[in-house]
């Protein structure tokens, strides 16, 4: 099966230039000027003229089927990477989470029976670590062979997730041992667990106090504590979900000296802010996700960041819950709402919109969503590119058609979404997945299951820049 997709503006993080693109079964076979292929038998041709096309992008944060105490996220790997795909979405890396006093392979196992034949586009996993005593360090390495080279750890919620500092060394020091990557949720979980107990016992149970209870600058101490510990263990370590200045800055300044340390944001981080806690009744509990949103100062502060490449990655941190049903199961209790916002599907339009405003050069939009994803998580050069030998894995983009975001027309499986309203410019129209078609005119259009689990490579500090 050949494919040609001719007339079409190519961005790559590296080069912008009109070409043809030919593809053979699940390859990139060629790329070259307008016309060169023009003589060459193939089974189908897109023309893209007038549109770009650029990489499949790498969500490397997501929660598919993220189960808690009281509900699971809305969102399974069938419904969770249609909507992925039909926002140009192509690769997931999702978190297969230790339970306490289970194996890493017990959580690896666990997540791939939720995601084999159902994910309809490709994914990976992370491991979070919760239970050193139950997985001791050498576990790691059988991650490592099954293709899972990454390893997350949260410093808040305790008595569930968090670990402590003598975890976050060991884990780090055996991961820089066989080529992983630690990645590090940083908030400091002892004094936030004291402000919210303090915050409850005076009655303070709106949602708002969510937000209130999560202080940026705790955000900022526990960033500048985990890459203490890093260049102590001499590990590179990747930050995830940067929400404010503090922890931002904390990144920055490890950068510049030298310390192999990245960082992430999300499209919430950058676009709302702390003034919907305040909406009226119950409403911003559609709002509540950790960290939460911050001051417009820290959206601006973001954006600088990324301009400055300061920051590496967009990701989503996809975590949905309906509002009716689930969001409410906090109604008169902020500790009870399911933490987490909905957005797989809309990160590359809201990212776009930073193309189209001049906050973004549009090579380093596609480094954001697709490459630097693929370099640092062990997916490049087979992902995150277009070029010979590269899975064809591609979004044909229109730039000029517009569209409003609303929960009546996405494909997350969720009853509301937190840019309601909002106008875009710049959406996929087509999605290749390794070669075939699977979202056409913005409508998924793929078969069942055809995602398939990629194992991924160690870490390649070669393929990064601090």
């Amino acid at each position: 099966m050949r494919t040609l997709i001719t007339n079409g503006h190519i961005v790559t993080a590296i080069a912008d230039y009109e070409g043809d693109i030919l593809i053979d079964g699940e390859k990139v076979a060629a790329v070259s000027v307008p016309g060169a292929f023009a003589s060459l038998q193939v089974d189908t041709v897109l023309d893209a003229q007038g549109k770009y096309i650029f990489p499949g992008a790498i969500d490397v944060h997501t929660h598919m089927e993220l189960p808690l105490p009281a509900t699971v996220a809305s969102d399974d790997f069938e419904t969770g990477t249609i909507a992925a795909a039909c926002g140009g979405t192509t690769t997931i890396i999702d978190f297969a989470n230790q339970q306490r006093g289970h194996t890493l392979a017990d959580a690896l196992q666990t997540w791939h029976n939720k995601a084999d034949g159902k994910a309809v586009i490709d994914y990976g996993f992370h491991i979070t670590i919760t239970d050193l005593a139950a997985a001791p360090e050498t576990a790691m390495d059988d991650m490592v062979t099954a293709g899972v080279t990454t390893f997350k750890l949260l410093m808040a919620y305790p008595g569930t997730f968090m670990v402590d500092d003598e975890t976050i060394y060991r884990v780090l020091r055996r991961s820089a041992k066989i080529g992983g990557l630690v990645m590090v949720h940083a908030e400091n979980g002892i004094v936030i667990d004291l402000l919210v107990r303090e915050a409850v016992a005076a009655g303070h149970t709106a949602p708002g106090f969510h937000a209130l209870t999560r202080p940026a600058i705790l955000e900022g101490e526990a960033a500048q504590r985990a890459i203490t510990l890093a260049a102590f263990a001499d590990a590179p370590l990747y930050i995830v979900h940067v929400s404010c200045a503090h922890a931002l800055h904390t990144v920055a300044a490890a950068r510049v000296k030298g310390l192999p340390v990245w960082g992430e944001t999300c499209p919430q981080y950058l676009y709302l802010n702390d003034s919907h806690y305040a909406s009226p009744g119950f409403e911003s509990a559609k709002f509540v996700c950790t960290p939460p949103m911050r001051s417009i100062a820290d959206n601006e502060a973001l954006w600088l960041g990324l301009q400055r490449r300061e920051l590496q990655v967009v990701s989503t941190d996809h975590a949905p819950f309906h509002f009716a049903g689930q969001k409410e199961l906090g109604l008169h209790d902020f500790t009870k709402i399911p933490n987490g916002l909905p957005g797989v599907e809309h990160r590359v339009v809201l990212l776009y919109e930073g193309v189209r405003t001049g906050k973004l050069a549009l090579q380093h939009f596609v480094d954001l969503i697709a490459t630097a994803p693929a370099k640092l998580f062990g997916l490049y050069p087979r992902k995150g590119t277009i070029a010979p030998g590269s899975d064809a894995d591609l979004v044909i983009f229109n730039p000029e058609r517009k569209m409003t975001i609303s929960a009546a027309t996405q494909h997350q499986h969720v009853d509301y979404t937190p840019y309601e309203g909002m106008q875009v410019q710049g959406i996929p129209e087509a999605v290749l997945l390794r070669g075939g078609v699977i979202v056409r005119d913005g409508e998924y259009v793929g078969g069942k299951g055809g995602g398939q689990y990629l194992r991924r490579a160690t870490f390649s500090e070669e393929l990064t820049e601090v």
